[in-house]
């Protein structure tokens, strides 16, 4: 089952279906699209920049479009696919945005866990989705706007529950913490030291690290860790080599990625791409 909405004056798309809608990713790729996949009664299995996940029953799970993302198994599922022409073009608050929690909050892939009563609520709001769906008139697209924004703030609540934020007049940490991954997401490639990020965000690089410290992540960390990340996404799914790769994260010489790339997955980027070889 899949159902597609398009405004052709926006390009905006919105595509609501089932694990149908997951096919055209039985090989890995980039979705180009933010990605929800629900889970009921039964249990999917997918697999994240070559990370092999399980989505168990009556959860969610979220992907930006920046992912390499494979579907391997899974039935009984609500996907919701949606390009930035349909969501990010609209103002909204910014923990609930395409720079919100759910996309670029987290240091890892958000799978969000449902109790009876929260899955409830999402059935109900799929049935909603689905209805509008059918009614084509002129306030069509704000209205599943509208009701994509009511789930991503159900989402982001959850998954603010899930990671014991502590509401605070201003949400200080979780709105740095959100701002600073969505800079290196934008930066990464050019900018490497916590410095830049830390003059973007109009604070002290200490100031910014002993923050980051209370979430037990360093800001370096994180930098390193996008980059180390890229760097396995190339070397999986390009033929480039590991001296295009280095040029093409911000390194103008390889053996500065090399070092990087070893120190965080004990191999060299050419050992990386010769264990790829030897396992297919």
């Amino acid at each position: 089952m899949q159902k597609t909405f398009k405004e052709f004056s926006t390009n905006a798309i919105l595509k609501i279906g089932d694990e149908e809608l997951l096919e055209f990713y039985k090989e890995a790729k980039q979705p180009d699209l933010y990605t929800f996949i629900r889970t009921n009664d039964f249990k999917a299995e997918i697999v994240v920049d070559s990370i092999p996940y399980t989505i168990e029953p009556n959860s969610i799970l979220v992907l930006t479009t920046v992912q390499y993302f494979r579907f391997t198994a899974g039935k009984d599922l609500v996907v919701y696919q949606f390009n930035r022409e349909f969501y990010c073009i609209k103002d909204h608050d910014q923990e609930v945005s395409c720079a919100g929690l759910l996309f670029f909050g987290n240091v890892h892939i958000p799978i969000l866990e449902l109790d009876v009563d929260e899955s409830r609520k999402f059935k109900i709001l799929h049935d909603v989705f689905l209805d509008e769906l059918e009614t084509e008139d002129t306030i069509q697209a704000e209205m599943l706007r509208m009701l994509m924004a009511r789930f991503i703030i159900i989402s982001t609540r959850l998954l603010k529950a899930k990671e014991g934020f502590v509401e605070t007049a201003k949400n200080t940490k979780i709105d740095l913490l959100r701002e600073f991954n969505m800079l290196v997401e934008t930066h990464f490639k050019n900018e490497h030291s916590v410095s830049f990020y830390a003059e973007q965000l109009f604070k002290s690089p200490k100031t910014l690290s002993n923050t980051f410290a209370k979430l037990n992540r360093s800001p370096l960390q994180i930098i390193h860790e996008r980059i180390v990340l890229e760097a396995k996404r190339l070397l999986i799914y390009t033929d480039k080599s590991a001296k295009e790769i280095a040029y093409e994260v911000g390194f103008e010489d390889a053996s500065h990625l090399s070092r990087l790339f070893k120190k965080h997955t004990t191999l060299s980027p050419s050992e990386f791409k010769k264990q790829l070889r030897n396992a297919s």
